[in-house]
């Protein structure tokens, strides 16, 4: 169950080697398996498909996209347990769910990606991007290109790609969702390239959205605050993840199950008068834009 907003909550000191981490060695776990959530059948016999939705709020949304009824893909790197225990959700429900391991920054994966969803389902109503990775670096004279380049690969890149790449299989009626993030509108000092790919993450969503508004498709996306996901304990050091969360309104992390409605929301017809629009589950910061 995730914590009430007037529960602050601090949270073991831990660390991860690699990103983008592992949910199923975190402490406490992340709730993102939406048992709480009450499903009203929106997205019955659609087809979503979420990067990094092995873990964290990728698993979140493809749980609940499940019980509104929708059949999910899968896309993640290489976290084989994780994407299996998001599987076993996603058909818990009733559902059919398709995994499909590979480091979407290669366009050669990503046709393959799309290629297997569509042989399995046939076409794609829902596309989440929302595979990210970053990496702290405090003295901006020590942030070299590559980085810069890694990061907008994975964040941006991929998301340009896979989005080119599945559009011609979906249709009217269909959405994009991109995962952006709070530090696009107030920044990060230690997180600087990781920031300015979810700046463009916004514009690219506003930006596509207008393209794409007379052929129906609508592009939105979610802009979380601090969300207890592998990301947090592959990033930070044990001392930092200690803290994480406590300096929002809140005074605690997210839980992935918190921000996934959002998605929800974002895909059903409930939002078929919103494009080019970003939804701020944050914790309570209010931001501007």
């Amino acid at each position: 169950m995730s914590p009430q907003a007037d529960q602050p909550t601090t949270l073991p000191p831990q660390h991860q080697d690699s990103q983008p981490g592992r949910e199923g060695d975190m402490n406490p776990a992340p709730s993102s398996s939406a048992e709480a959530y009450r499903a009203s059948n929106r997205l019955a016999g659609k087809v979503a498909v979420i990067t990094g939705g092995d873990s964290g709020i990728g698993r979140a949304v493809a749980a609940c996209f499940a019980q509104e009824g929708a059949h999910v893909a899968i896309l993640y790197l290489e976290e084989h347990e994780d994407a299996e225990a998001t599987r076993a959700l996603v058909e818990a429900e009733g559902v059919q769910c398709l995994t499909f391991a590979g480091d979407l920054g290669d366009p050669h994966i990503v046709a393959k990606a799309v290629e297997a969803v569509v042989q399995r389902f046939g076409g794609i109503d829902i596309l989440v991007n929302n595979a990210a990775e970053q990496h702290p670096v405090k003295d901006f004279s020590e942030l070299h290109l590559e980085q810069v380049e890694r990061t907008f690969r994975t964040n941006v890149f991929a998301m340009f790609e896979l989005t080119r790449v599945a559009l011609p299989h979906m249709k009217r009626g269909s959405c994009i969702i991109n995962t952006t993030s709070v530090t696009a509108y107030r920044g990060s000092p230690g997180l600087v390239d990781y920031s300015a790919t979810k700046g463009a993450i916004v514009a690219f969503t506003r930006s596509l959205s207008l393209q794409l508004a007379d052929k129906g498709i609508r592009v939105n996306a979610v802009a979380p605050g601090p969300v207890w996901t592998p990301l947090i304990p592959s990033t930070f050091t044990e001392e930092e993840v200690s803290h994480f969360g406590s300096k929002v309104p809140m005074k605690r992390p997210g839980q992935p199950d918190e921000i996934a409605p959002a998605y929800v929301f974002l895909a059903s017809a409930d939002a078929n008068f919103m494009s080019g629009q970003v939804l701020h589950p944050n914790g309570g910061e209010v931001v501007n834009g």
